[in-house]
């Protein structure tokens, strides 16, 4: 039985969803201004193994992950390269799905990734109902906000209060902080030459979080089983979409289980530009790192647990994620597979995706005492879960051997005349500058 921590009862619960056998779940996606940095990724590498153990399990799974391509952000970085809204969200979408592609991220699970710009009418439809209901009024500028002094249940996911509002306040930003509780924004009213769409409030644009709440509903239903994201996200977004969408619908709850993953840090601090410590996926592959190897390490640490990221860890996972395709190679063909580890595996996985338990497991597999038909088996089968490509090590293997940079391969010449010479001081730091590289350096004698 699955278990997962729900921020909203703020406790593990057995997973039962509202229709036997099948799932549904809503993924928040990226907002398309920028490159993905190695935290974001780290949220829908959580997603994507959520997906998968679901899938494991038996349940047919309806998923959806939006992609964010009308937002301040997007309208702030097209004034940047002074370009259009269309360019810089359909640059960085692109760039989102090469990155999530490389990391084995299974796109193709989901039933919809819809864009923000293909809902905008029934996003107007949708604000045009929380009016009727009286959960949302409307301004002399044309923007509409929802009032959230009109929903009782305000606050019941992230803990705010209502006594934290300040009366009679309003947020146009989509973004603001915990002590700024007001209405948000669902409408945003523009003038003639700014970025929007026509409708009956007036020429304006959507707010962030009502484009959420209308493209699941649309896609999954009024009532949604899971619905994931970071940890930032519960609030103000995922409390404004609960908000809106139980004021709409009249259903509650909108979703059952929230589940959302912990921050990420490099070297032990936040990561930003100006620390110079914010890191994309490009930027691991310029240093020799393959892509995979970042999702190895994402698994070393629970998804609800902080992160520390460290160039010498990811080198760890990298060299871990080439041994243990050394092992699988050398298991050869997958038969009946080991029935008690395969149990510790499934134990693990629902224990709320406990995912280096079952990293160990899969290593205690490799290691056991088992024929190695069966241990293939095994482990391939514990790779519809991990999602590390097992069943392709050989020719990955191969690939690396062929892909090594000419610059690497004279200084692994160099290294071993240094050797063979008894350089042994010299030839060590020539290794170390190899391992800086992201390249594992093995000496058979």
């Amino acid at each position: 039985m699955l278990k997962l921590y729900n921020t909203l009862s703020k406790q593990l619960e057995e997973f039962k969803p509202q229709t036997p056998s099948r799932v549904t779940m809503y993924t928040c996606g990226p907002t398309v201004y920028d490159h993905m940095h190695i935290g974001n990724l780290r949220t829908f590498v959580f997603s994507d193994i959520l997906l998968r153990v679901l899938k494991y399990d038996g349940y047919k799974v309806e998923a959806a992950e939006n992609i964010t391509d009308i937002d301040d952000k997007i309208i702030k970085r097209a004034k940047e390269k002074n370009t259009t809204i269309d360019k810089v969200s359909k640059e960085y979408t692109k760039y989102f799905l090469s990155d999530i592609t490389k990391l084995n991220i299974e796109v193709k699970n989901l039933k919809e990734q819809p864009r923000a710009t293909e809902y905008v009418g029934k996003m107007v439809e949708y604000i045009k109902a929380l009016l009727d209901k009286g959960f949302a009024y409307q301004e002399k500028d044309g923007s509409v906000y929802f009032d959230i002094s009109k929903f009782v249940n305000y606050g019941k996911l992230s803990g705010v209060e209502k006594r934290e509002l300040k009366t009679g306040t309003r947020v146009l930003s989509d973004e603001y902080t915990k002590e700024n509780v007001q209405d948000f924004a669902l409408w945003k009213a523009v003038g003639k030459d700014e970025v929007g769409f026509d409708s009956s409030f007036g020429r304006g644009r959507p707010g962030w979080h009502i484009e959420c709440s209308v493209m699941s509903q649309t896609i999954l239903g009024n009532k949604i089983d899971i619905h994931t994201g970071g940890i930032d996200l519960v609030f103000p977004h995922h409390e404004n979409e609960i908000a809106q969408s139980e004021a709409k619908t009249g259903d509650s709850p909108f979703v059952k289980y929230w589940v959302h993953g912990a921050h990420m840090l490099v070297d032990g601090k936040k990561m930003s530009k100006s620390l110079n410590n914010f890191y994309t996926l490009s930027d691991l592959e310029k240093r020799g790192f393959e892509p995979l190897s970042l999702r190895y390490l994402f698994l070393q640490t629970h998804y609800r647990q902080e992160m520390n990221f460290t160039w010498e860890a990811l080198e760890a996972a990298q060299n871990a994620l080439n041994k243990l395709r050394k092992e699988v190679v050398s298991l050869g063909e997958p038969k009946i597979g080991c029935s008690e580890l395969e149990g510790k595996f499934l134990s693990a996985v629902n224990d709320d995706l406990n995912m280096p338990q079952a990293l160990s497991v899969l290593w205690e597999t490799v290691n056991s005492d088992n024929p190695s038909s069966a241990k293939s088996e095994s482990v391939l089968k514990f790779d519809e879960v991990l999602g590390l490509s097992l069943s392709d090590s050989n020719e990955i293997l191969k690939s690396q051997e062929k892909e090594l940079p000419e610059e690497v391969r004279k200084m692994l010449e160099e290294r071993e005349v240094l050797r063979y010479q008894k350089k042994y001081e010299e030839a060590d730091k020539i290794r170390e500058k190899i391992l800086k590289m992201g390249y594992k350096v093995e000496d058979k004698n």
